[in-house]
């Protein structure tokens, strides 16, 4: 009896081993944050180089702090501050330290403008005093000090203030803001999305000279979004939103000087676009990249504050588009640090101080990937690059002089660095399809670990109790290249049964999919869809990026061409695999992704049975000037690049299962994109599934809005790629 008790206690024993290793994945876990991995948070790298702040969230008594941490030890040094030490303010969202570090802004009652921006209720803290100022009574934008942390710059309704710090008195740059017309200091909504910063105004390195950008949008078409809410009638946002072809601010660069009161304006020829200011390490030397309207000429100009004259330095062009970076580093003689795509692939050059060419530092078929900066005392570099293939990234440093390269990261697969301010250490980040998120301590000067800090085995151990297949990479030769692809089959695979499969892209220019990294929750979505019986498949076509810019700017002028032709012709060959149910291919993605899986069912209605569009952009005539005009030029100059590629023109094609999933708050890709979609089909008398989401933006989340879509395309997918798994695996079996 006893020894059969112990013989049945140990079966059962394995077969809860069992049970736990082949634990299902559930929508559930995946939007209920099971599979959150841990990170550092607001990581600041202090003066001395040797010590880091972090902000530290406790959850028991909702407070947070800003903890110093030793770099060497990893030990906690000291709590600089904790919102628990504060009167009136129980959190912070944020901080930002002053140059010197004697002075803090932190932020409070943060809400979202748009994608980038945010207004707030901001205070300056002084460390040794202890006191605290709020900065203004009103939600104000982009606060930030001067060098001397003696005053902060801040935006209020367009318009740019000076609070002095020492007399509490307020200083008014500009007079002329007004919503939907004029704005100084912060970007319109077409910069912030597109060029990717809101603060349009820079300290000179003296605090001397406030730098800024105007923008005059008063000629702007106007966009408007019901705001549906729970009120018994709905509001409206009415914003200014330049589509292709339609008028842009106009915009203008002034400097004001402090003692003076004076405002000057820069003159910078017929700059129609300045995607960046900067000043440079003279203090009265300012520095503005302009760009045309189809942003295939870049200028930089030096403005003199003394002789208020201002000259270019350095002009790129190129037949299709330049894109614009924060890479511009100068060094303590004016020379400075540039990347560009002029020899066909992202590389670092150094110039002088005059605009000439010093030396290209990196040079290669493989692309610079992120600068991290320069140590003026080693006269080295730091940089991130695909040298060890375009799916991983490494981390290097090199000589000014582009000799004596090191690289830093070992493991394979994707590296990211924060440095320390003396480039003594680095905190670097890895992860692979394997490996979640790791973040150890390194040298700087050779790459060596000194320490584990955060390294997510807990998740890692968690998921050992689940069914989860490896993502495999490899290539795909379509229409002469070699592309990059991963594919999840399900762990049962077997080739002589016959599988539906998923495909997942999002394609647009410069982009990459198929990166060897860590899950995100989609890939977690996709584990759970090969759980079911699907392989799941994702591919990246001509014109995404770290392949050069031959391959990226392929699709010039005719975006959804040649990205569609990859998709449909690999979809072809997968159908051509004796494991894959050819009548069971469908495509799925969000954004430009959408707009693709549209395209690929439409043109492709041959070979995909079904396809989700989520935020789909459904004409490039709809959507905005800067990003859409850098790839297509206007629709008065190439019609038929944008209507020859653009979904709403081909409904008639529809023969698939579609599925039209949309926000009508989404401020970017508008809901009208999907409204006349819908009424394409319903005039081409096509049958479709949609889903509205109201009041929700580009992002499609809030509560349970997530679990609700994903809820939503599972069962779409089921019903029309699923409903015959069974019968595919059978039927294949009796074939053979």
């Amino acid at each position: 009896m006893k020894r059969t008790f112990i013989f049945s206690f140990l079966l059962l024993g394995l077969a809860s081993a069992l049970t736990a290793q082949n634990q299902k994945i559930t929508l559930e876990e995946i939007w209920g944050g099971a599979f959150r991995t841990e990170g550092m948070d607001a990581l600041h790298s202090m003066n001395n180089g040797q010590q880091y702040s972090v902000l530290n969230f406790d959850r028991n008594s909702r407070t947070t702090s800003i903890d110093k941490y030793d770099y060497k030890t990893l030990e906690k040094v000291e709590t600089i501050l904790s919102s628990g030490e504060l009167d009136g303010i129980q959190y912070f969202q944020s901080y930002e330290f002053s140059e010197d570090e004697s002075k803090l802004i932190l932020a409070t009652e943060v809400e979202s403008v748009y994608r980038r921006s945010t207004l707030g209720v901001f205070y300056v803290y002084d460390i040794e005093s202890k006191k605290l100022t709020k900065i203004s009574d009103h939600k104000i934008q982009e606060p930030t000090f001067s060098p001397d942390a003696s005053k902060v710059a801040y935006v209020l309704d367009n318009n740019i203030y000076i609070k002095n710090l020492e007399d509490n008195g307020l200083a008014q740059v500009t007079s002329d803001g007004e919503k939907n017309k004029i704005i100084n200091g912060v970007t319109d909504w077409v910069y912030e999305e597109e060029f990717s910063f809101v603060r349009a105004f820079d300290w000179n390195k003296s605090g001397t000279h406030l730098a800024y950008i105007r923008f005059d949008e008063s000629e702007v078409p106007e966009f408007s979004m019901d705001v549906y809410g729970q009120s018994l009638y709905p509001t409206q946002q009415v914003f200014k939103y330049p589509k292709a072809g339609e008028k842009n601010s106009e915009v203008s660069l002034h400097v004001y000087e402090l003692a003076s009161k004076e405002t000057s304006n820069v003159d910078l020829g017929n700059a129609y676009y300045i995607p960046r200011i900067q000043w440079t390490s003279d203090k009265n030397k300012l520095s503005a990249q302009v760009m045309n309207r189809h942003q295939n000429d870049l200028k930089l100009y030096f403005y003199d504050v003394k002789n208020k004259e201002s000259k270019v330095i350095l002009e790129e062009t190129d037949e299709a588009y330049i894109d614009i970076t924060d890479n511009l580093t100068f060094l303590n003689d004016n020379s400075f640090i540039w990347t560009s795509e002029k020899d066909g692939y992202n590389h670092i050059y150094l110039y002088s101080k005059e605009g000439e060419l010093v030396n290209q530092i990196t040079q290669g078929d493989w692309e610079v990937t992120n600068y991290y900066g320069f140590d003026q005392k080693t006269s080295r570099i730091f940089y991130q690059s695909v040298e060890n293939g375009s799916i991983n990234r490494d981390i290097y440093s090199i000589g000014l002089n582009g000799k004596g390269k090191v690289r830093l990261s070992s493991g394979n697969g994707t590296n990211d660095a924060v440095f320390s301010t003396d480039f003594t250490y680095y905190i670097n980040t890895f992860s692979n399809a394997r490996t979640p998120y790791k973040y150890t301590l390194n040298r700087a000067k050779n790459g060596k670990e000194i320490k584990e800090i955060v390294t997510n085995e807990e998740l890692r151990s968690a998921l050992t109790n689940y069914e989860l297949s490896e993502k495999e990479f490899s290539t795909i030769r379509v229409n002469g290249n070699d592309l990059n692809m991963w594919t999840i089959r399900p762990k049962d695979f077997d080739a002589s049964k016959q599988y539906p499969v998923l495909m997942y892209q999002y394609s647009g220019p410069g982009s990459q999919q198929v990166a060897n990294r860590w899950n995100s929750s989609n890939d977690y979505w996709y584990q759970m869809l090969a759980q079911k019986g699907y392989i799941v498949v994702c591919i990246d076509g001509r014109g995404t990026g770290f392949k050069g810019a031959d391959f990226k700017k392929v699709t010039y002028q005719e975006l959804g061409k040649y990205e569609v032709e990859d998709q449909i012709a690999a979809a072809k060959q997968l159908a051509s695999l004796p494991y894959v149910d050819e009548e069971r291919i469908g495509i799925w993605g969000w954004s430009f992704g959408g707009f693709m899986s549209s395209n690929c069912i439409l043109k492709g209605n041959d070979v995909f049975s079904m396809a989700i569009a989520v935020a789909p952009v459904t004409s490039w005539r709809f959507y905005d000037t800067v990003y859409t005009e850098r790839y297509m030029r206007t629709p008065q100059e190439n019609a038929s690049g944008y209507d020859d590629n653009s979904p709403i023109n081909y409904a008639s094609n529809l023969k698939g299962d579609y599925l039209l999933i949309h926000g009508t708050a989404d401020d970017n890709v508008h809901v009208q994109n999907t409204m006349r979609m819908a009424e394409a089909l319903i005039q081409a008398n096509k049958q479709f599934d949609w889903a509205i989401y109201p009041d929700k933006n580009h992002g499609i989340y809030g509560g349970k809005t997530r679990l609700q879509l994903y809820t939503k395309m599972t069962n779409f997918i089921d019903q029309h790629l699923g409903d015959k798994i069974e019968e595919s695996l059978e039927l294949k079996e009796i074939k053979n």
